[in-house]
């Protein structure tokens, strides 16, 4: 029977505890939210839904075509040259997803003869980018910049490194310096996945290269998502401007895709925007976290030390952590629940996300009802 073998996995996934499913939710909700990634509170923010509709409006429903025929709009071209300007990069080019930014970086700067040294914890786009390069990648140990100094070592010719800066499933943050000065000694180049850094680190929110030192490096790619600090939806890449040209020029994900919808756009430079006249909302988010990273572990959780505004707290299996968030959820707190295979060492883990705008009577309620329903 075609595709009989699917029932054979689904029956596999009901035995593991690790069927997902989805769950519309709608326009309001009584839950209090430390499940999304919207860091910076942003996503519904008068001038963030207004900058949307506003470019809607303007620009219709859909930006029509690939950005090279008809998807790319002045407020693409507007966004992108600020982005650049905030995260201090020369130059940058916006995608239709995170995703996307992450296969066209990775794909397009690895070719045929290359090696691509890629952190055993780099998210699923960084992953399957590294699968879809004509480069031979080497996985090597999280977080090592000796293992990545090390693998360049035995390669001789084009190379880069790619990581995350702050990586989704604990939130511990790259060593970015050091990594940086592996691929220097190889003359290998260095690109970093800055989806859970951007609006968080670095100085007002502009990321964790920039607090790194690493802002326009000429051997430096970022990745940026537009989908988390900035509450909209959308990718970037950000670098040198003959890096960009490359991208244009040889990123399937870029050339062959509709480009960003111009709502988006209109959202996520709102949002930007905002976050350069309201710095301080990137170190409110940290606070939050490190106030729910101390007050979980307070009360005899096993949480890692956030880095970013992802605070993650572990789980005794997969099962009771799907039972663990439900409750959690009927309590009324939404937590994310990983599993594997989102999680690369098979630890399940409740996954909760520091949001500028909690205040300290929701970080205690959110404490209260984790321990309350714990298994």
């Amino acid at each position: 029977m075609a595709f009989g073998w699917i029932d054979e996995q689904a029956d596999a996934r009901r035995r593991a505890g690790l069927v997902r499913t989805l769950r519309p939710r709608p326009a309001d909700t009584p839950l209090l939210d430390l499940a999304s990634n919207d860091y910076l509170g942003l996503a519904r923010h008068p001038e963030v839904t207004e900058g949307a509709a506003r470019a809607a409006r303007t620009w219709g429903g859909g930006a029509t075509g690939s950005r090279l025929v008809t998807g790319t709009t002045e407020l693409h071209t507007e966004l992108e040259r600020e982005l650049a300007q905030f995260c201090g990069f020369e130059a940058a080019l916006v995608f239709s997803s995170g995703y996307a930014a992450n296969l066209a970086a990775v794909t397009a700067l690895a070719p045929h003869g290359s090696l691509i040294v890629s952190d055993a914890g780099n998210h699923a786009s960084l992953i399957d980018g590294c699968r879809l390069a004509r480069g031979t990648t080497q996985v090597v140990a999280h977080a090592e910049p000796d293992a990545v100094r090390k693998a360049l070592g035995t390669h001789e010719g084009t190379a880069i490194a790619v990581s995350d800066t702050v990586f989704s499933v604990d939130g511990d943050a790259a060593p970015l310096a050091e990594l940086a000065a592996a691929c220097r000694e190889s003359g290998a180049g260095l690109v970093v996945d800055d989806a859970h850094g951007l609006g968080v680190l670095g100085d007002g929110g502009r990321g964790a290269p920039h607090a790194a030192g690493l802002a326009g490096a000429d051997d430096v790619v970022v990745t940026v998502t537009l989908s988390k600090s900035l509450g909209s939806q959308g990718g970037a890449v950000l670098g040198p401007a003959r890096v960009i040209e490359h991208l244009l020029n040889a990123a399937r994900t870029f050339i062959f895709d509709t480009g960003l919808a111009p709502a988006a756009a209109g959202a996520a430079l709102a949002a930007l925007r905002l976050l350069r006249r309201e710095p301080q909302r990137a170190a409110l988010a940290r606070t939050v976290a490190a106030e729910l990273h101390a007050r979980l572990t307070a009360a005899g959780h096993q949480a890692v030390r956030p880095d970013a505004a992802v605070v993650s707290v572990r789980a005794p299996s997969a099962e009771l952590a799907v039972r663990w968030a439900a409750d959690c959820r009927t309590a009324g707190l939404a937590v994310g629940c990983f599993r594997p295979p989102s999680v690369p060492d098979g630890i399940s883990r409740l996954r909760l996300t520091a949001r500028a705008d909690l205040t300290g009577d929701q970080i205690e309620r959110a404490v209260q009802v984790i321990g309350e329903t714990r298994p």
